[in-house]
């Protein structure tokens, strides 16, 4: 489990686009990530 102020590992996931994004590619920049929970429903 990660806590506040830790690195998060890197990733790559599809884009809007279609396109590979990688974490990475924004290092030494500010990110926030934000995990949306689907509303607390199964799924």
């Amino acid at each position: 489990m990660l806590k506040a102020g830790d690195a998060a590992p890197d990733f790559t996931l599809t884009n809007h686009e279609g396109r590979p994004f990688t974490l990475s590619s924004l290092r030494g920049r500010k990110v926030l990530l934000w995990f949306y929970p689907m509303a607390s429903t199964p799924g």
